[in-house]
């Protein structure tokens, strides 16, 4: 698979762009689209994952807790979806950058004649200098709900199957820490982050620790689990902190950030 070195996917989950309420964290998610406009700017092709359709639809229902009941989770996303793009649309086009729209379900990714024209349409849109905005479609798809047999286990490993199609040099997953660490930071204060992995083994999974957050869907597992099926394409995968997204620059500077998967050459 030939990569394109000026091609990145980047995923932000949704516990780096809401609050605990579930409302979505203006400030935040306009430090990242300013990031990543200014990576645009540089002259990379950027395709955006984002979550947070359920949790942020939740919130502007006024529902007391994210839902659990299938439907109600599914309107959630329908209400959320919109509102998240809306904001994308508004504060990526202060900075200039127009975005496009793409929700998946496992049949785009597994069925080769829709398989091809997802590609021509990420293709065309990079080409003509738009960000694409891919989340799975929730709102009549229940992979990521509630299914235990899903192409998608989360948008962790969405990420990592776009970036895999789409060819890209790097995966940066936006997270809720700075990385993959030697034990659980938040229980033991003289955990050290580990900056660089070159084979994900079992040991190294032991030490991955569970979600952080209430409002997303998966913890450091899922990110290894897509870093193994990016790394085995080539693809290297980064794990930075959400909450600094300028830290992509550094990246880009090939400076030492968060943690980095080393894609198998």
């Amino acid at each position: 698979m030939a990569l394109s070195k000026k091609r990145i996917v980047v995923k932000v989950g949704t516990s780096t762009i809401t609050n605990e309420n579930g409302d979505i964290n203006i400030r935040q998610l306009d430090h990242l689209c300013r990031a990543l406009s200014a990576v645009e700017n540089m002259g990379y092709d950027l395709v955006l994952v984002s979550s947070g359709a359920i949790a942020v639809g939740a919130g502007k229902m006024r529902l007391a807790q994210k839902p659990k009941d299938l439907g109600l989770k599914q309107a959630a996303a329908a209400v959320g979806q919109l509102e998240l793009m809306h904001l994308y649309d508004k504060l990526f086009g202060e900075y200039g950058r127009l975005v496009g729209q793409i929700l998946l379900s496992n049949e785009d990714v597994q069925n080769p004649e829709r398989r091809e024209n997802l590609t021509n349409t990420l293709n065309a849109l990079l080409e003509n200098h738009i960000i694409p905005i891919i989340n799975e479609n929730d709102s009549i798809s229940h992979a990521e709900i509630e299914s235990d047999k899903k192409l998608f286990s989360d948008n962790d490993m969405l990420s990592a199957v776009v970036a895999v199609f789409c060819e890209a040099a790097k995966l940066i997953i936006l997270s809720d820490i700075d990385g993959l660490y030697d034990s659980n930071p938040k229980t033991n204060p003289d955990a050290k982050l580990i900056s660089r992995v070159e084979n994900i083994d079992e040991e190294l999974r032991n030490r991955a620790g569970d979600s952080g957050s209430n409002r997303g869907t998966g913890g450091m597992i899922t990110k290894m689990d897509a870093a193994e099926l990016a790394t085995s394409k080539g693809i290297d995968v980064l794990i930075i902190n959400g909450q600094r997204p300028e830290q992509i620059y550094d990246i880009l500077d090939k400076k030492i950030v968060g943690t980095l998967f080393v894609g198998k050459k």
